[in-house]
């Protein structure tokens, strides 16, 4: 497949869905596109039937053009990532990878223009963690959580409000900032670097006062990223993981048992903020974000560095830290059912613990005169016990 006809091919799909966050190619099945969540079969021009294995490939191919490293990373681990843009229209964030012996392909729409924290809603606490002069922040979720998005606003803020030299390392670059009053060089992994690790690694010689790492996958990685922090960086980074206590937790244990006071003192010092996001549906269409944030404080630092037990535990310092500006994922979620932004089935299947999220639902329920029971229309056995 030419380039040529690669474009078209989206630009055909852009134009029927403006509005999709994702387009999936695989073979045995038409072109899908993603809109709000729910997958869309696309009809082409002309007519594309269910896709076979040398479709998937060319347009794998006509991605991937004259870049070994990526047809290296696809024999080598079995995936790749990439960036593609449609000119004037959309950019791309693509993963093709292998299944069942053919090739697949997933494309990720990225925002032409760098968000805002305004027009992204991100909590107040956001132009708080803009003004950072060092340390550690982390956001966290799962694929498709919007983590990118948010540091990209949190960047844009920064290099609004402050004259500094920020170095992102990013896989790809999905966003692409403007010099503000901030100078802001975008390393992209397979092109400017090899590893996070490395390119971590070399951003220390190049007089950096802001650090964003793409994603925080190893020990390695997190070891640097705590040597920048220590060190008067302010180091922005992903994790893939759903909560404060689990990220600790996933530091912590990428180090041996022998190493475990000596990182939990680190992390305890340099980390400022964990902030864990979800996606989830709006009851007006479209997807809204509900987060969990963690702010370091005395209580904070105190089960970083003696852990957590049934008394103590992240979630509760966490739920009581609104002084703070703390939030539990299910306090937010509490605030979106509330104001009638989502939906009760949406907010308990998003819910951390979820008879606590019931107990604050039908206190508001209640409130309202609305049932608060979900087991009416269950009859009493009378006969039970008598037999």
């Amino acid at each position: 497949m030419l380039r040529s006809q690669l474009d078209d091919l989206i630009s055909q799909t852009l134009q029927a869905y403006p509005d999709l966050s994702d387009i999936i190619l695989t073979v045995g099945k038409k072109i899908q596109a993603e809109v709000h969540g729910k997958l869309i079969t696309v009809a082409t021009r002309p007519g594309l039937g269910p896709l076979v294995p040398f479709q998937t490939e060319a347009v794998a191919m006509a991605m991937m053009g004259r870049n070994m490293r990526l047809y290296q990373d696809q024999l080598n681990t079995g995936s790749c990532d990439l960036s593609y843009e449609l000119p004037g229209q959309a950019r791309f964030r693509v993963n093709v990878f292998g299944q069942k012996g053919s090739l697949a392909i997933v494309m990720r729409k990225l925002s032409m223009t760098v968000p805002s924290m305004e027009q992204l809603k991100l909590p107040p606490i956001f132009n708080e963690m803009a003004s950072e002069k060092y340390g550690m922040i982390l956001v966290t979720g799962g694929t498709g959580t919007g983590k990118s998005t948010s540091l990209a606003a949190l960047i844009d803020e920064i290099n609004n409000q402050e004259y500094k030299h920020i170095v992102t390392l990013e896989d790809p670059v999905e966003f692409q900032h403007q010099h503000k009053r901030a100078v802001i060089n975008q390393r992209e992994m397979g092109i400017d670097f090899n590893t996070f690790a490395s390119g971590l690694r070399a951003a220390l010689r190049q007089a950096p006062k802001v650090i964003l790492v793409g994603e925080i996958r190893d020990r390695e990685t997190i070891s640097i990223a705590l040597e920048a922090a220590e060190t008067g960086h302010l180091v922005l980074g992903t994790l893939h993981t759903s909560d404060a206590g689990q990220t600790v937790n996933r530091i912590i244990g990428m180090f041996e048992l022998n190493e475990e006071r000596l990182i939990r003192s680190r992390l305890a010092e340099s980390l400022k903020y964990v902030v864990s996001q979800r996606l989830m549906l709006r009851q007006s269409g479209g997807r809204v974000a509900a987060f969990e944030i963690m702010r370091n404080n005395l209580r904070v630092k105190d089960l970083i560095l003696n852990g957590e037990d049934d008394e103590k535990t992240f979630y509760n310092v966490i739920a009581e830290g609104d002084a703070y500006g703390m939030t539990t994922f299910d306090q937010y979620l509490m605030n979106l059912y509330e104001n009638e932004i989502i939906a009760e089935d949406v907010a308990m299947l998003n819910a951390s613990d979820r008879s606590r999220l019931k107990q604050m639902i039908d206190r508001v329920k209640s409130l309202r005169g609305e049932k608060v029971t979900d087991i009416e229309g269950l009859e009493l056995d009378v006969d039970y016990g008598k037999k």
